[in-house]
């Protein structure tokens, strides 16, 4: 009997923790207004891409490690591009908070990297869906 009642105890506790995680992403900007960016997961190493004409974006890396986001706020333009670098012994994602980060939703990762192109202006929250105190900030110009 006590393996049943910690596996049902274990059920409980996950099932805590996603709805903690989908009521703290339901939380944060009144902003409704949500962008369709591009999204990419890779384990490769990935520069940046550049658009036509004189105007380059920019790659911006924010290595994911010992539990944190590093840097955690980070300031692009329009168009510019953020990968997170999985890098740490436990498993992360990148989670938009509030609706205008909706979009920011990686796959589970502990190694290898996600992308995301901002194509709005605006100040992006995040978290760690698996790791909530892990938070981070874009800053979109």
């Amino acid at each position: 009997m006590p393996m049943v009642r910690r596996a049902i105890s274990t059920r409980v506790a996950a099932g805590f923790v996603l709805a903690t995680t989908l009521l703290l992403a339901g939380c944060g900007s009144s902003e409704t207004k949500s962008p369709a960016p591009a999204t990419t997961a890779e384990t490769s190493s990935q520069a940046s891409t550049a658009k036509s004409g004189d105007t380059k974006t920019a790659a911006v890396t924010v290595d994911v490690a010992d539990m944190k986001f590093s840097p955690a706020d980070v300031t692009v333009k329009v168009g510019d591009t953020v990968t997170w670098k999985f890098k740490d012994s436990v498993p992360h994602t990148v989670q938009g908070i509030g609706d205008k980060a909706m979009g920011i939703n990686s796959p589970i990762f502990d190694r290898g990297q996600w992308s995301y192109t901002f194509i709005a202006p605006g100040t992006y929250r995040y978290l760690c869906s698996l790791h909530p105190q892990m938070r981070g900030t874009v800053t979109v110009e």
